[in-house]
């Protein structure tokens, strides 16, 4: 996702890396027990940095691990961070461990995708959403931002789909500030120019942060964060999204990996998703 140009310096990298997280030479140089006098000579090319240095300024600016490579390949270092495949026999305990979590997250939907929002894993609870979407969609690799967004995928399905729209959109928009990603951006792009599937989705505010439902008995309940409501074999099932990343990865593939679960918002959700356990 990242490509860095042979004549590239690492300094205008840092440089960058630095103005994108908004602090100044001298909020970095305090962050990486390091002088802004030091920073600055880095930024310029006035002085090459060690490769403990380059990694240390990446800690602070919360690089991705992909461009924490970049950032030595321009010093002249070896990278330090691998990406392994995840079919590789060296990923068979991370495979494990994650199918294990989706199987025992069910009968509630969860996911696995990487950084671009490719599915790389997901549990019977998200095969239940796609029932009955075109086979353009569901044909591998499976793409989770378009097949929600799609007028032929979920969209339709979705009750509050602005809502959820505006949360998905806002979602990418600070992913690509924080990483430098050619692929990303055309997804977004790709996304958001969507036509507008909320008429025929019959999406209104029901769905709003902070909102009021049913739970089938005329019982009122608030919701605690933006739900997604989504019509399925003729009810409304509501979900809070919770999203969680490895700690402290040492491999691009891994770091690059996000587990999204979604959490029954409602009563209703629950009884239904329930029922479907034997």
């Amino acid at each position: 996702m990242t490509t860095v140009a042979p004549d590239t310096g690492v300094g205008p990298l840092l440089r960058g890396w630095r103005e994108r997280r908004r602090l100044s030479q001298l909020e970095l140089a305090l962050r990486a027990g390091s002088s802004a006098r030091h920073i600055s000579f880095v930024e310029t090319g006035r002085s090459r940095p060690s490769e403990e240095m380059v990694l240390r300024l990446a800690e602070q600016l919360d690089v991705p691990v992909r461009d924490r490579n970049a950032l030595l390949l321009a010093a002249g270092y070896a990278p330090r961070f691998a990406q392994t495949p995840l079919d590789a026999p060296a990923m068979d305990a991370l495979r494990a461990g994650v199918e294990q979590l989706l199987r025992g997250y069910e009968p509630y939907p969860a996911l696995v995708v990487d950084g671009t929002y490719r599915v790389v894993a997901a549990n019977r609870g998200i095969a239940m959403l796609l029932d009955g979407l075109p086979e353009h969609l569901l044909t591998p690799p499976l793409n989770a931002m378009r097949i929600t967004l799609h007028p032929e995928g979920l969209a339709p399905r979705i009750r509050n789909l602005p809502e959820w729209r505006g949360h998905l959109l806002a979602r990418m928009e600070r992913q690509i500030a924080l990483v430098r990603s050619k692929e990303l951006r055309e997804l977004y792009d790709e996304v958001a120019a969507y036509p507008d599937a909320a008429t025929a989705a019959g999406a209104g505010p029901e769905g709003a942060a902070g909102g009021a439902g049913g739970d089938g008995d005329g019982a009122p309940y608030a919701y605690f964060a933006l739900p997604l409501r989504i019509e399925h074999d003729g009810r409304v099932l509501s979900f809070v999204s919770s999203i969680s990343t490895f700690n402290t990865p040492m491999d691009v593939t891994v770091a690059e990996l996000a587990i999204e679960t979604l959490l029954p918002a409602d009563p209703v959700t629950v009884k239904y998703l329930q029922s479907l356990t034997p």
